[in-house]
């Protein structure tokens, strides 16, 4: 079996913890249903891990979804638009940058996107108040090579081509793409702190009290899904546990060291935590492998804490 592959460098996504929020998935599952997809780690993995047989990727983030339809979709001209920049940058790295960076703010274009993902500092998506990309690149590397790029592309396309919508609609819009009996969807908004306005790490905030309305539509739909939103590194918290009376189950899993924290040289752990719906909690009760599965899953960690509310 190949590898898990992702082109789309984008700290802060779930790559690294992508199996454990899998594992509480059940088995045979019609379609996973991501509203805000980001990088669609989630998705990639799933797919590689047989979870399910059709995804819909969603992002308010246009140009970051045209790219991953043309990774899934268009596999050579995605790959052969990257090699073209990658190359042209050769000898004025920098400066070729930042040029690509002031076309991708005016046009969109995807695959100027791609490039700039692989180059910036840390992988990390900064943008400012207008919507405008602005993370600089980082000038100890020229990005990954284009031979590599090509393969991951590929690999992406093997898994998810003829079996993905990509859409950029508002997150509530995935409601119709939904059959509560068969459908899981995975939720990863801008986490609490971060989500009432402008934040530089995101192209779009959500307000708590919107995405808790949405929550209140899928239990009156008895609708499977998983959220992550909140966490804490250390003993810094980000975010309140949401309302007891959404009755969601939350469980905190170990993510490892946070990035910021290895660059200072500290050893906080970051604990994220997911919120299980009444149907999905449901749905595993009613499944002797599923359950088998979720409890294999909680004793596996110990770390986590699991509380009903």
């Amino acid at each position: 079996m190949m590898r898990m592959p992702q082109p789309i460098p984008y700290q802060g996504s779930k790559r690294n913890i992508a199996k454990q929020i899998l594992s509480v998935i059940p088995s045979g599952i019609d379609a996973l249903i991501e509203p805000f997809a980001g990088s669609a780690a989630i998705s990639i993995r799933a797919a590689y891990m047989n979870k399910a047989r059709r995804f819909h990727l969603n992002d308010l983030n246009k140009p970051l979804m045209d790219l991953l339809y043309l990774i899934i979709n268009e596999p050579a001209v995605i790959a052969s638009s990257y090699e073209q920049l990658w190359e042209k940058q050769l000898g004025r790295e920098k400066a070729f940058y930042n040029e690509v960076r002031s076309e991708f703010n005016a046009t969109g274009r995807p695959d100027l996107l791609l490039y700039l993902l692989a180059r910036c500092v840390k992988a990390s998506v900064r943008y400012n108040s207008n919507g405008e990309f602005n993370q600089g690149p980082d000038n100890r590397r020229k990005g990954r090579r284009p031979s590599s790029m090509r393969d991951e592309i590929y690999a992406v396309s093997r898994l998810l081509k003829g079996k993905t919508t990509v859409t950029s609609l508002d997150f509530t819009s995935t409601l119709d793409d939904l059959n509560p009996v068969s459908d899981v969807i995975y939720m990863d908004p801008p986490y609490q702190g971060t989500s009432g306005g402008r934040d530089s790490r995101y192209f779009s905030g959500i307000r708590i009290s919107t995405l808790i309305d949405f929550i209140v539509e899928l239990n009156a739909q008895n609708a499977m899904f998983i959220l992550s939103y909140d966490g804490r590194k250390g003993a810094k918290t980000y975010g309140e546990v949401l309302p007891e009376d959404l009755n969601l189950v939350r469980i905190e899993i170990e993510a490892g060291r946070s990035t910021q924290s290895t660059l200072l040289g500290k050893q906080d752990i970051t604990y994220e935590s997911l919120y299980l719906s009444p149907a999905l909690i449901e749905h595993l009760d009613s499944s002797s492998t599923g359950i088998a599965r979720f409890t294999s899953w909680k004793s596996s960690y110990t770390q986590l804490e699991l509380a009903f509310t």
